[in-house]
C-alpha cells in the first residue's frame, strides 16, 4: 500500500541514500557531497525562511522507496509562483506501481493550493522510461528551451 507524507527531519538519512540511488542510476555515483547534514541545514531548519526545498517521501507497506524534492521559482511574466521538481526517484524494486504518479499527484496538488502558474522539471535526453511516464501524465517538453549550467 502506498503512502505519500511530507518529508521530516529524521527522513534525512533516507533522502540521502536516495539522492545516491539516483545518482548510481544517472551514472554519477561519485558526484553526491549532500549529506544528512546538509539536507536538515537546508530544507528543515527551524526558521522556514532558512529552507531552500520541500521534499516528499514515498513509502510501500512502511518502507520508504521514493521521493520528490522540490522548491518554489517565481514567474515573472505570469506574476505567480512555479514548483520546480529537482528530483523524482523510486526505487527500482519498487517501480511500476504507480509510486512516481502518486508523487506527481501530490505535487499538483501542492502547484495548485500555492497559486502556481506552472510545474516544471527536467529528464535527461537517455531516459526513455521516464519521459514515457511524463508524457503519459501530460508533460510537455519544452523544446525550444536548452538548460545551460
Amino acid at each position: 500500500m502506498l503512502k505519500i507524507r511530507k518529508a521530516l527531519p529524521e527522513d534525512a538519512g533516507d533522502i540521502v541514500k536516495l539522492i545516491k540511488a539516483l545518482a548510481e542510476f544517472e551514472r554519477e555515483p561519485d558526484a553526491v557531497k549532500t549529506t544528512e547534514v546538509d539536507i536538515l541545514k537546508h530544507g528543515f531548519n527551524e526558521d522556514p525562511g532558512l529552507n531552500y526545498f520541500e521534499c516528499l517521501m514515498a513509502e510501500w507497506e512502511g518502507k520508504v522507496v521514493g521521493f520528490a524534492l522540490y522548491f518554489f521559482t517565481y514567474s515573472t511574466w505570469e506574476g505567480k509562483p512555479g514548483l520546480y521538481l529537482e528530483d523524482i526517484f523510486i526505487l527500482p524494486e519498487f517501480r511500476r506501481h504507480s509510486i512516481a504518479r502518486g508523487l506527481m499527484v501530490e505535487l499538483s496538488k501542492i502547484a495548485l493550493k500555492k497559486g502556481c502558474s506552472r510545474l516544471e522539471w527536467q529528464v535527461l535526453d537517455w531516459n526513455v522510461n521516464a519521459i514515457d511516464f511524463y508524457k503519459s501524465i501530460g508533460g510537455n517538453h519544452l523544446k525550444e528551451w536548452q538548460t545551460y549550467r
